[in-house]
Order: C-alpha cells, then structure tokens, then sequence
C-alpha cells in the first residue's frame, strides 16, 4: 500500500517495476483503503499487467478483492491484435451480471401478506442453491445453437418478455461470435436444465424500494420515483460457463500458456491464435446463456407478481442488464489513435457515457445505467456512466467482499441469520442457512463508500439508491 501514489481523487497510482509491462491503477479512497486487506489484491493488479499486450494500466476497482488469477474487481485491456486473452479476466461465471426492473407502484403499497405471497411465489418460480435446475425444461443442441446465436431474443421468442426488453440490456443482450463447436459435451449435459435459475453464492433475487433519487433529470429521464418498486436479479451462467472456464484452464495449462507468468492462474492465449478464438466462441456462448438466464428469472418474477398482486407482466418494466464478468472487443483512444482492445472487465461494469456507439438509443443521451449490488440488508445504488477513458468506460460491480465466506460463516455459527435479517426488515428465503451466513450484510464492504469512491473518480454518478425488503438466495 506505501507504494501507491493519489494522482487524481479517489484514484491511485501502482508503480511500473520489474517486468510490467504498465502501471497499475487503484479506484479507491483512503478510507476504503485502510478497510481493505490490500496485500494480496495489489499483487494481483501487479501481475496482471505482466501479460502481453496489455495497454493503457492494470487496474483495480473500489471493490477490489482477491480472486483466481485476476482481481475480483480488476480491468485490463489487451491489443486485440498482439494482446491475449484470459480466462482468470472473466471468472469462472462468465457474464455473471445484474438486472434491474421497475413497476409502477410504491413498495408501500404492498401490505404484509402480500410481501410474505410475493416472496413465496418468487421463490417457487426460481430454482435456487446449489445443483438446482428447472425439473420441466431441457435444452437440446439446436436450442443452444440458437439461444447461442440471437442471445436473450431467443427467450423472448419462447414467450419470455418482450421485445422492448432487448433494448434495455448490454449488447442488446447477444454477444457476437458464440458457437456451439466450441462447446464440450460435459458443460452443454451441464447447462441443459439451469437456464431460469439463480444457483448459489452471492446470487439473488431482491426487491425493495428505491429509496433516494440523487439526479431527478436522470430519474425522470428512466422514469424513477422515490418509493418505486424494484426488482434485482443476480446470477450468471451457472454449471454452463463454470465448465467451458474449466474446459479452457485445462487446455490453457497443457498448451504451456501459462509459461513466464508470475502466477500461472493468468494463463492466457494470444488472441488471434486458434486456442484464444475458440475460448472468445465458448465465452460469447456463456455469456449468451446467461443473457437467457436472467431474462427467464425475471419472467418467472414478471409471472409472480402478476399473480399475487395482479401485475401486468409488461408494467415490470426493465431499466437495464448488465455483465461483470466478460472480455469484450471494443474501440477506445489509445495514444490519440482509436485501437480495437479486448476489455477484460473481472467484478467490474461497463459504464459508457451519452452519445456513446455501442449504447442502444435509449441511453445514448443520458449515458448506460450502471448496477452496483451492496448487500442484502443495507442498500444497493443505481449509477449512470460518464464513459471516463481512464478505465476504458468502467466501473465497480457491487460492494466487494470484506470478510471471507468461511469467516462469515464462522462470526454466524450457532445464530440465526435469517431470524436476524427479519429483525432488520429484510425478509430472506433461501434454500440454505449457510449461504445466507456467508452472505450476511457484515461479509461486505459499504456499498455508499464504494459508489461514492466510483463518483469521486468521475467513473459513474450516483442516480438512485435501493433498499432491500425481500430476498431469494440460493
């Protein structure tokens, strides 16, 4: 920590030494930084940026926390010509994202029995904790050959959502150049029965009220109100992504990737070599299941409101999707000249700003909406990008871990933490107790000081800020 350098608010400076290739960069304030066990993610931020091609800095988020390889909470951007690519810079959830929904009611609106329904139908809806998939539905390979190609537009073809929807997601909710080829056998046996389901972890289903509008233009402009009724989906690519970010770590090592690296959990493939194509295919794919994924949880949410309180599907109306765990070609300046990069975002956001290209029309006046999950008992934040070239238009992905999931276990044994988070106001339902003690609100940094650190950084501002009322965990 001595070595960092504050060269601009909330931001701090990594030295290049050794063989790094650039510095690093820490998104953090000083207070973050003292709460922080640093050590371990700093070195990380270190190696990543001994990987070839890697441009512009190493860099690490204010919810920087350690992880395979990378840091949970590091970006890195590669030259997409002589650059490689990752596995440990996505994560083994590939496109683990967020997904925010809006209804036209107050969260007061609804009385306690209703809250106690709405909770129980959720639940009912979306399968949950570990190993849980949908008992009634099985993708074949021609399903994955098409949900692979169209992305969440093929759920909205099977009558989940709307079209309107699409507009309202990352990349439209596709990404380009997935193949079913690329697949093994093993992760498709995987997947078959999990699209629809949120799966264990930090994972969730929550919903609550939007509790402080910080920009009205932007609010109004997304059709906010204080007291509105949200919805927050968590969750990835399950069994899916986990086995083809195995399938490729395996190949990686045998290949001798791994060869030169400080650590070899960066094991990582010249992008344009066949090794590192197949991966981007395999990685499209997962990330296009998990588009899928999420669309069919919010259906079953759509459906279970619309049952208990007489909701129209349609009036759950989606505000945004979004990956934290993804590699994306992008264009971004680079020495004055725009350089097609793969962005490897680990734990990280997008957050392009107005008039940005890759934005559908929705958003390119205001800039993307940018979703930052805290925990389940104090608040959540609604952010707005600025498109800062500094991180390649990125932004933190949720509080980030504080305290490890053996250790909250450990603080939580022989109490009640579902009987705890009622005495809060939250209602949880969860498929088990130790996921919620590994979950608890003291696992996790303050989501305020993480968001405001990401504001004082001109990476995002803060729109909105959520307070949970009812959560579905694995």
């Amino acid at each position: 920590m001595s070595d960092l350098k504050q060269i601009a608010p909330a931001t701090f400076l990594l030295p290049q030494e050794g063989s790094m290739k650039v510095p690093g960069l820490v998104i953090a304030t000083d207070e973050l930084l003292r709460e922080i066990e640093i050590d371990r993610p700093l070195e990380q931020v270190r190696n990543v940026a001994f990987l070839p091609g890697i441009v512009g800095y190493s860099i690490a988020m204010p919810d920087i926390h350690w992880g395979y390889g990378f840091p949970i909470g590091g970006v890195a951007a590669m030259d997409a010509e002589q650059g490689v690519i990752s596995p440990g810079g996505v994560g083994y959830d590939i496109n683990c994202g967020v997904r925010l929904a809006v209804l036209p009611r107050p969260f007061s609106s609804f009385d306690e029995r209703k809250r106690d329904e709405l909770l129980r139908a959720i639940f009912e809806r979306t399968p949950s904790g570990v190993g849980q998939e949908h008992k009634n539905q099985a993708l074949t390979d021609t399903d994955y050959r098409n949900l692979l190609e169209k992305g969440a537009r093929w759920s909205i073809e099977q009558g989940y959502g709307f079209a309107e929807d699409l507009e309202h997601m990352e990349s439209l909710g596709c990404i380009e150049g997935a193949s079913l080829d690329a697949i093994s056998r093993t992760a498709r046996d995987r997947g078959r029965r999990q699209l629809g389901s949120i799966g264990s972890g930090n994972h969730f289903v929550e919903i609550g009220e939007i509790q402080k509008i910080y920009l009205p233009e932007i609010g109004e402009a997304w059709k906010l109100f204080e007291g509105q009724t949200y919805v927050l989906i968590h969750s990835g690519s399950r069994g899916f992504g986990h086995q083809i970010c195995q399938d490729t770590l395996d190949l990686f090592m045998k290949k001798g990737f791994a060869e030169n690296l400080p650590d070899k959990q960066l094991v990582a493939a010249p992008i344009r070599s066949p090794e590192g194509e197949a991966y981007f295919q395999a990685m499209s794919a997962a990330a296009n299941f998990a588009f899928n994924n999420r669309q069919q949880i919010l259906a079953g949410v759509r459906d279970a409101f619309h049952a208990v309180a007489g909701i129209a599907p349609r009036d759950v109306r989606l505000i945004y999707d979004v990956c934290h765990n993804i590699a994306k070609f992008e264009e971004h300046e680079v020495g004055g000249k725009m350089r097609k990069l793969c962005v490897h975002r680990k734990g990280a956001t997008r957050a392009f700003g107005p008039k940005a290209k890759e934005l559908s029309p929705v958003y390119r006046k205001t800039g993307q909406p940018v979703l930052v999950p805290g925990d389940m008992g104090r608040a959540s934040h609604l952010m707005v990008g600025q498109g800062n070239p500094l991180t390649w238009c990125s932004a933190c992905h949720g509080a980030g871990r504080a305290r490890s999931r053996i250790k909250s276990m450990d603080a939580w044994r022989g109490k009640d933490p579902i009987a705890h988070m009622r005495s809060q106001g939250v209602q949880v339902m969860a498929s088990s107790k130790k996921t919620v003690s590994e979950e608890m609100p003291d696992a996790y940094k303050d989501v305020d000081a993480v968001v405001a650190a990401t504001q004082q950084a001109q990476l995002a501002k803060m729109v909105a800020r959520l307070k949970p009322s009812l959560v579905v965990k694995g």
